[in-house]
This record gives C-alpha cells, sequence and structure tokens, in this order.
C-alpha cells in the first residue's frame, strides 16, 4: 500500500468518482485500496470536501458522489457552469434580484457548487436545497437579465 500525497490521492479520487458510481465513504476507501492507495474514511471525507463533491441522484434513484468541476479534461469555469446548468436545470424563475433554479431531486448542489465556483460578477452566492436553487444578485444586476442568461446555458 502506498500512501499518496493529498494532490495525487484527491485526482485518484475525482477519477474513480468519475469512472463508476460511488455511493459512501468507506466503497471509496475499498476502491482506493484496491488500486493501492492507503486512506482513512476521515481523509477521504476531507478529501470529498475539498473536491466540492456532493451526492447526486443517478438514473434508478441511488445516490452516488459527484465532482462538478471534474470531467476527462479539466475545464474553466464558465464551461463546467455551462454543462452543469445544461445537464440539470429544468426551470428559471426570477424576483427583483433573486433568481430560482429547479433541477431534478438530489441534483441542486451540483449546479449551486458550479455557480459557486464559477467568477460572475451578477452572482453573490447560492442556497442549494435538494432540487433548488435560491441565487442571489447584487443590486447592480437584475433578477430577469440572470434568469435570462441562466435560461440561456441551460438551453431553455
Amino acid at each position: 500500500m502506498t500512501t499518496l500525497g493529498k494532490p495525487q490521492r484527491q485526482h485518484r479520487i475525482a477519477r474513480l468518482l468519475e469512472e463508476q458510481p460511488i455511493s459512501s465513504q468507506h466503497q471509496l476507501v475499498e476502491l482506493l485500496a484496491v488500486d493501492g492507495v492507503e486512506a482513512t474514511q476521515a481523509t477521504v471525507s476531507r478529501d470529498l470536501e475539498d473536491l466540492g463533491a456532493v451526492k447526486v441522484r443517478i438514473p434508478g434513484g441511488a445516490m452516488a458522489y459527484a465532482v462538478p468541476e471534474y470531467g476527462k479534461e479539466q475545464s474553466a469555469p464558465d464551461e463546467q457552469l455551462r454543462r452543469a446548468m445544461g445537464e440539470f436545470v429544468v426551470e428559471v424563475a426570477y424576483s427583483h434580484h433573486l433568481v430560482v433554479l429547479r433541477t431534478g431531486p438530489g441534483q441542486a448542489h451540483v449546479v449551486a457548487s458550479a455557480l459557486d465556483r464559477s467568477v460572475m460578477p451578477d452572482v453573490l452566492g447560492t442556497v442549494a436545497g435538494d432540487d433548488t436553487i435560491l441565487v442571489i444578485c447584487p443590486e447592480s444586476a437584475t433578477g430577469a437579465d440572470v434568469a435570462s442568461m441562466f435560461e440561456s446555458l441551460a438551453g431553455l
């Protein structure tokens, strides 16, 4: 067994999450061990947090970890956001300086994480539930304009 440094271990974790559905930290520890990497559940938990991993509902209804910003190639935050919006957002609504995004069950955190990691001047922050995201806009931006931009990103 090998103890990898944090960046190498996190890269392996991201790759494993991309390759197959992983529903628990214990399962991830076991898969790393099969790969010859020694890691505790506590270490894996911190790595998942650092990676921004969230549990999402996958086809069939099961829950699995997902890391929004990792794909086969690391892409720019704008591309990550476009991909997350296009894949998960099903409805956009607004009121004054607030925008509400609706997703499928268990998918809101993926989109909110992509929004939080992007550098959008019209987004102060997000609050995500299971299938709903509240996006807070600065006073300089209207909810209507931001909602329109999100609809475009989501292909709605």
